[in-house]
């Protein structure tokens, strides 16, 4: 047994010949999927595959494309060219139908990478981390090997890899595996959370459970914003109270007001007074607004600078790499306090603006104050013509004496103009049903 590479000698294995073309799998995730022009059609996400009788290699059937608008379709294998060097190279004919898995088949990375397997000699357990296919002598592919690592041991850092026969490990095919998330997660890793929450929707509940439960609270912050109301609610009802309370911590106030919203007022309770205390009030301050109301939607963390503060200063601000683009675009000027609700509110400055001046300058001498920013009452229609009519990616909620309470970004507003429901299509057309 070793570790993965490339094998030196041919190794006849059922009806496959091992040579030194043998595919990793976890490696090609996230592989650009080009057309025979170079064009690109999508990523790779997945690998499908179906389970036969013992002594039989699995078959690949085909790949798993995410296309424009994260819809996710199904490639068949005979339609892929070139798997080299890695780049995935297709005859350019795609179903653009949105692929749902059959009970017939299994996903590699999705279910297989992570099950607890038992190698050949019989008491050596390890979790998989990789999967190889190979093309047979009639051009099919069938998977072939697996990578295992055993569990770590004492004084080291982890266990010994091995590459195993498929035949020849035991677990791969147990209807209620034992399995946990780490190497998965190690490949979504690079993945945005919107990609991650939409790859989470298509898996098993169980196994998207197994990955929740090993998800760090910040990252499951940011994946539970990307999901439709009923997932995230799902998924905080199988957290124990604390970590759903600091998972709510992490995410955006607004996010979070608006999951708690779906909640019962006892159990929405209970989780407010788990979480820190300036959270919660932040969260309780966005509860007591109508949903579709600019104090519903608004965020009640912009940047926020006195006026004294420099160009220099507020650019340090905005790179800050938490914060979301259409939150870094503009700047809040404020007297003091400097938390929402703020002292007097100034006026704004964009970042266009920002670039332009010296950095020595103040931001107080260059805000813009000459539009009527929304009230927290304002409706829905009312803000998105504000944001339509001045070109704005984002903009303050002023209350009634001249106070910053929070700012409105375009994203929350496109979340509620939206159909309800509109994360469910998954990239299908959501056109029908605009207000």
């Amino acid at each position: 047994m070793c570790a993965p590479g490339w094998a030196s000698a041919p190794v006849v294995l059922g009806n496959v010949t091992t040579a030194p073309s043998r595919i990793f799998l976890a490696r090609l995730a996230g592989q650009v999927v080009f057309d025979p022009s170079g064009d690109q059609v999508g990523k790779l996400r997945d690998v499908v595959i179906t389970l036969r009788s013992a002594g039989q290699l699995p078959r690949v059937l085909g790949l798993v494309v995410e296309v424009l608008g994260r819809r996710r379709v199904f490639l068949p294998i005979t339609r892929v060219t070139s798997l080299e060097a890695g780049q995935i190279v297709t005859t350019g004919v795609l179903n653009v139908r949105r692929f749902e898995q059959r009970t017939s088949e299994t996903l590699v990375l999705g279910e297989l990478l992570d099950r607890t397997v038992t190698l050949p000699d019989g008491d050596i357990k390890g979790t998989v981390y990789d999967v190889a296919m190979q093309k047979g002598r009639n051009s099919e592919w069938f998977v072939s090997q697996v990578a295992v690592r055993e569990g770590s041991k004492r004084f080291t850092r982890r266990g010994q890899s091995h590459v195993v026969d498929w035949p020849d490990v035991a677990g791969l095919a147990a209807e209620e595996p034992v399995q946990g998330a780490t190497h998965l997660l190690a490949v979504m890793d690079a993945m945005r959370p919107a990609d991650l929450a939409n790859a989470l929707r298509d898996l098993t509940l169980k196994r998207r459970m197994e990955i929740v439960a090993e998800l760090g609270d910040e990252r499951l912050a940011d994946v539970l914003e990307e999901l439709p109301e009923l997932a995230q609610v799902e998924i905080l009802g199988v957290l124990d109270t604390e970590r759903a309370a600091h998972v709510l911590e992490e995410m955006q106030p607004d996010d979070a007001a608006d999951l708690l919203g779906e909640l019962s007022a006892e159990a929405a309770e209970q989780l407010l007074a788990l979480m820190e205390p300036d959270d919660a009030d932040d969260v309780r301050r966005l509860l007591v607004y109508e949903e579709r109301t600019a104090g519903g939607m608004m965020t009640t963390e912009p940047v926020i600078l006195p006026p004294d503060a420099t160009l220099a200063e507020a650019l340090a601000r905005v790179r800050e790499p938490e914060l979301s683009p259409s939150l870094a675009a503009a700047v809040y000027v404020s007297r003091a306090p400097l938390e929402t609700p703020t002292g007097r509110f100034l006026g704004i400055v964009h970042i266009q603006r920002l670039l332009r001046e010296p950095p020595s300058t103040l931001v107080g001498a260059i805000v813009d104050n000459d539009i009527e920013w929304p009230r927290p009452q304002s409706t829905l229609p009312a803000v998105a013509r504000i944001l339509a009519a001045y070109n704005l990616v984002a903009c303050p909620v002023v209350d009634e004496n001249g106070h910053l309470v929070g700012a409105l970004t375009v994203d929350d507003v496109l979340d509620h103009l939206l159909p309800e429901g509109w994360r469910d299509h998954n990239g299908e057309e959501v056109a029908d049903g605009l207000p």
